[in-house]
């Protein structure tokens, strides 16, 4: 039998496509070659990819290699296809404990850990009230009454897209169910030297319990995680570059997140096809395409970040070590789940998050992109992916998506035979003339007043 890691190389080598640059005329982009590359990102030997570990390495080979055969070059100032940075991975102990007022909780006493929990928290709490998730108070620290059922995300994702640090959610059957589920100290990571994204932490409070420490909130809040082990680890970027004629024009950012969640505890895998093995095949289809014909006045940059799912840690290192200045990138365009049609859009039609943040969209959408605006502002996906991080930092910066509330989300039903290959061959061609329009004319997208995000 051959060992696993020879099966994994003979399948990237035998899928990577001849230089496409021998092309004379624009790629059609085949369904065979979006379903190969599915089959391989989201199969079983990759693992579902699991952030910072070596099935993400080999995930970010298997893009680098098919870089390599599209005809692209390293980016300036690198030597190769990947960008390498170290994570810490800290792991709590089970027994973080919650203080407000005089009440405190710990782990061991009907305190749930979600996710996070390993960075000590002191700061003022906010309780919410109402029931609009955008209307929650920014806080470092806020509680939360949620509705029974799956809407609790929505909070969730509200409350950590205002800046909050710590979110205190009161219990419900849902949560209950969800917190037996989940392990006692979940990892948090962060790049060395960095703080670990896990200060971004998720609890679970018994109702009763809930309800007295609303009555202390105005005392503030201290989280103590109590001892952790600490471990270092890898994450990969895949990055090709291909130049353009006129060093004078600005380059354009093509990217998708290549990690999903990896194998569970119970030896389950979380294959994560849709999430974001399609943003990445669709990275993939983009560089065989626009790497075909003649050259373009812009630079173009392709990547598949690493780390995704536990905190944006390959964008956020790619934004602060960026191949090129971040001043000379006039656009980011992030590609996410685009794997399953929206049953509320036209046919056919993906989402853009933040559509109305910048004239990115429309002018893409002017070109003959299969794109609409977000219809889920309240889940503020336009913080929630790739594209933001480079958004903090000034570039015009959006992601496209499919279905953003697929069922399968964050599910083992996650998978290849549960896409939409049709769907995401179509979306994949409509975006290659518009970009290379983009990479070939002199607009440059803009913010519009009050578009872009701030550094909180």
């Amino acid at each position: 039998m051959f060992p696993r890691r020879l099966i994994i190389a003979a399948a990237a080598l035998a899928l990577v496509a001849a230089p496409a640059r021998a092309q004379t005329a624009p790629i059609t982009v085949d369904p065979a070659w979006v379903a190969a590359h599915q089959a391989f990102l989201a199969g079983d030997a990759l693992r579902g990819r699991g952030s910072a570990t070596h099935d993400e390495t080999v995930a970010a080979a298997y893009v680098a290699a098919q870089f390599q055969g599209f005809g692209l070059q390293p980016a300036p100032g690198m030597d190769g296809f990947t960008q390498t940075a170290a994570v810490i991975r800290t792991t709590p102990s089970g027994n973080a404990s919650l203080s407000i007022g005089g009440v405190t909780l710990s782990q061991r006493d009907g305190l749930g850990l979600l996710s996070g929990g390993a960075t000590a928290m002191r700061d003022r709490v906010e309780v919410a009230t109402g029931d609009d998730p955008a209307a929650l108070p920014t806080a470092g620290i806020v509680m939360i009454a949620p509705p029974e059922g799956p809407a609790v995300g929505s909070w969730i994702n509200a409350a950590f897209g205002k800046g909050s640090r710590l979110v205190i959610l009161r219990e419900t059957a849902t949560l209950g169910e969800a917190v037996s589920r989940a392990s006692p100290g979940r990892p948090g990571f962060a790049l060395a030297g960095a703080e670990p994204r896990s200060s971004r932490t998720l609890v679970v409070v018994p109702a009763a319990i809930y309800d007295r420490m609303t009555a202390m909130a105005g005392t503030g809040a201290v989280w103590e995680p109590g001892p952790a082990q600490v471990e270092e680890t890898v994450t990969t970027n895949a990055v090709g570059w291909l130049p353009g004629t006129d060093p004078d024009a600005g380059v354009i950012l093509i990217a998708a997140h290549l990690d999903h969640l990896g194998v569970r505890a119970d030896g389950t895998i979380m294959h994560g096809a849709n999430d974001d093995a399609s943003g990445t095949t669709a990275v993939l289809e983009l560089a065989r395409a626009l790497s075909s014909g003649e050259p373009h006045r812009r630079g173009i940059l392709f990547v598949a970040y690493g780390s995704e799912e536990i905190g944006g840690l390959g964008s956020s290192w790619f934004g602060d070590h960026p191949p090129v200045p971040l001043s000379e990138i006039v656009a980011n365009l992030a590609i996410e789940m685009i794997g399953a049609q929206d049953p509320r859009m036209p046919a056919g039609v993906m989402m853009m998050t933040g559509f109305d943040r910048s004239n990115f969209g429309a002018a893409l959408r002017d070109q003959g992109a299969l794109i609409a605006p977000d219809l889920y502002p309240e889940q503020n996906f336009f913080e929630r992916s790739d594209n933001y991080q480079l958004a903090l930092r000034g570039v015009v910066a959006h992601t496209i998506s499919g279905w953003a509330v697929t069922p399968t989300y964050h599910s083992v039903e996650d998978t290849n035979a549960n896409l939409d290959i049709p769907f995401m061959t179509r979306a994949i061609q409509s975006l290659v003339e518009p970009l290379r329009w983009l990479a070939s004319s002199d607009f440059v997208p803009e913010w519009a007043p009050g578009g872009r995000p701030e550094q909180r």
